[in-house]
């Protein structure tokens, strides 16, 4: 079962400044993440590697550790440990919020947290 979210996109001088989705797929059968670009690029995230790099401040250790970049190595690496991805939510225009099945859900993962946290391009 796929989850699509509608991604408005702007056209002129702000969209051509900052990198935005304009489609962002839940591949549930995959267990994959699937966000295109509006520059081109499509971007692929195994759920387990992006629940690994979850944002918020109890996974990250503490605020001494937030605003750090996602760790590339781990959203590529992590093995499929049978987490799936409950809800995908939209934080204004600006970030996704995922509900997970371990019942996690505080992380807001940021387009700018998203596009860096994408192995192919580390």
């Amino acid at each position: 079962m796929e989850q699509k979210i509608p991604r408005q996109v702007k056209s002129g001088q702000q969209q051509a400044a900052k990198l935005r989705p304009t489609a962002v797929t839940a591949d549930r059968s995959r267990r994959e993440l699937l966000i295109e670009w509006n520059d081109g690029h499509q971007s692929r995230f195994p759920f387990a590697g992006l629940r690994a790099v979850c944002p918020c401040v109890e996974c990250r250790g503490g605020h001494a550790h937030m605003g750090q970049p996602p760790d590339v190595e781990k959203v590529r690496d992590t093995p499929n440990n049978g987490v799936t991805l409950e809800k995908i939510e939209a934080m204004g225009s600006y970030a996704l919020q995922f509900v997970w099945s371990d019942g996690h859900y505080t992380g807001i993962y940021t387009w700018d947290y998203l596009r860096q946290a994408d192995p192919a391009l580390a």
